[in-house]
């Protein structure tokens, strides 16, 4: 399933369940996959044109009612253009209002590099009381949404749109602000956010071959990061690759490396490096980018030569 879709679906359970749930987008129900809940939540639900920093207002006004916003948009529209509205209407004003970005870096595509935010985690990042997170398949999208409407403050949530490989399966227990250690091992420890982390795993056997056992952790949560299972993974490795679909500076990369200030540790990214994007698929994008898995094999093989 499209992860637009078990959002979409997760938002009727939750709308359905509390009338003070509501969804605000600026004239993309239909990217974001919320336009049929306009028939069955007419009164939840608010378009607010090509507007979007209106539409953080809107929604930060609610908030102070006790209504429960969620507002949408493409991610480069929902985080640098309303991050006035975000850092003093939202955080600074103590609203709860959750924040959805669609298509982050590369899944962006073909609409070029207007709408190809490289820099929405850093942005957001830097504004306090702001938490990040980034699902990395439905299963766990499906287990954070109802702990991400009951989180009391402002969330901003990076949204694959289509469909994802599965990672995680139905015994998988979410927890916000708790890393998943998803493979274990003494080599290297690779930090991986959002639907890189399937392109990590699939790359194991070669790793392996290089001589390389990684251990696999997806930060799904980049701010606040889980401070204590980075640490603990990198003590234990003693290098670092952190693999993510964002600018390396001010993302997971700046986030694990501040964790790991105090520590002596060789740390290498595999992510943009501090350029816009252009118009293109994905595979194309990942290749000029250096985000393909041989690129990621690449890295951890540099990470692990430099203990």
């Amino acid at each position: 399933m499209e992860m637009r879709a078990v959002y979409a679906g997760c938002l009727a359970e939750l709308m359905e369940q509390d009338r003070r749930v509501c969804v605000l987008d600026a004239d993309l129900a239909k990217a974001s996959g919320t336009r049929k809940l306009y028939e069955r939540f007419p009164e939840q639900m608010f378009d607010c044109g090509v507007a979007e920093q209106n539409m953080a207002s809107i929604a930060a006004g609610l908030a102070s009612y006790g209504f429960r916003p969620w507002i949408e948009s493409f991610t480069p529209f929902a985080t640098r253009r309303i991050c006035d509205q975000i850092a003093i209407s939202i955080s600074y004003a103590g609203q709860n209002v959750k924040v959805v970005g669609t298509d982050p870096g590369i899944s962006a595509e073909l609409n070029g590099g207007t709408h190809m935010s490289m820099e929405d985690i850093g942005v957001l990042r830097s504004v306090p009381g702001v938490v990040i997170f980034e699902p990395v398949d439905e299963v766990q999208l499906r287990a954070a949404m109802p702990v991400l409407n009951a989180y009391e403050g402002c969330v901003y949530m990076r949204l694959f749109r289509k469909e994802l490989p599965t990672v995680f399966d139905e015994n998988y227990r979410f927890d916000l602000f708790k890393a998943d250690v998803l493979k274990e091992g003494r080599d290297l420890s690779i930090f991986v956010s959002g639907f890189l982390t399937r392109d990590v795993l699939d790359v194991q056997d070669e790793l392996r071959a290089a001589g390389i056992d990684a251990e696999v952790v997806n930060v799904h949560t980049i701010k606040p990061i889980d401070r204590e299972t980075v640490i603990a993974s990198a003590r234990k490795t003693g290098a670092v690759l952190t693999v993510e679909n964002h600018n390396v500076i001010g993302g997971l990369h700046s986030a694990v490396l501040e964790a790991l200030s105090e520590e002596k540790i060789p740390a290498v990214a595999v992510g943009v490096k501090d350029r816009f994007g252009e118009v293109g698929k994905m595979p194309y994008l990942r290749e000029i980018l250096g985000m393909t898995k041989a690129d990621i094999v690449s890295a951890a093989t540099k990470a692990v030569s430099l203990k």
